[in-house]
């Protein structure tokens, strides 16, 4: 296929090891770090592919949504080659979106502790909605490495010794061969890339070609007359 949707869901999950390629039933959940950046698909705990993310000459990838779990501070990033996406105004390096506004899944629990009157803490079980859309989509351009990071600013490990499942997503579609093509040509023209824009310009060129060939089969038919 030359255009698919995809979906990648990690999680802190494995069942050997501090990694691994797919998540079996048995898995049990692993330390993450707090303030470390982890790669989504590379960065060595939960579910991980076996290399890089990172288009061809041939591929151009429309990042559409990013989450994660609105619990521990945790937030998520997008990073092309070098550069985050997203970054303070004063243009120094942050975690990303904050899974309270872009929560994984949807209406998951903050986890969030608030203090009552008698002074007892009790846990907040708000259920979050999404308030961020990732708007305008993220194109990365043929040859490009990418990466979705994940950062928790609190750490897994609680007080009692257990470790907290965190979970983060991103949904990107992937256009190969000849619509990546198509996807650089309407980057050029500025038209927004999504599927409905690359089927439009698929039929525009039939068209154009249809027109084309009509217009040459009656030349020929009048004697080489336009």
């Amino acid at each position: 296929m030359a255009m698919r949707s995809q979906v990648y869901e990690w999680a802190n999950l494995t069942s050997s090891g501090t990694s691994q390629i797919r998540r079996s039933a048995a898995s049990y959940p692993v330390t993450v770090a707090a303030n470390r950046e982890y790669d989504l698909f590379i960065g060595g705990i939960g579910n991980n592919i076996t290399k890089p993310a990172e288009t061809t000459a041939t591929q151009f990838v429309v990042i559409e949504d990013i989450a994660c779990s609105p619990n521990l501070n945790s937030n998520v990033q997008i990073r092309i080659n070098t550069t985050d996406y997203f970054q303070n105004p004063d243009v120094t390096n942050m975690f990303g979106i904050p899974g309270l506004a872009s929560p994984y899944p949807r209406g998951a629990a903050s986890g969030l502790n608030d203090e009552v009157a008698t002074g007892s803490t009790v846990t907040n079980q708000q259920n979050i909605l999404k308030s961020f859309d990732l708007y305008p989509d993220v194109y990365v351009l043929p040859g490009q490495v990418w990466q979705i990071l994940f950062t928790t600013r609190d750490g897994t490990e609680s007080s009692n010794g257990t470790t907290e499942v965190l979970a983060a997503f991103v949904k990107y579609t992937l256009y190969d061969g000849p619509d990546a093509l198509i996807a650089n040509k309407l980057l050029e023209l500025g038209v927004t890339i999504n599927p409905n824009n690359v089927d439009w310009y698929k039929r525009s060129l039939i068209e154009q070609q249809q027109r084309a060939s009509v217009a040459a089969s009656a030349a020929a038919a009048n004697g080489g007359q336009a």
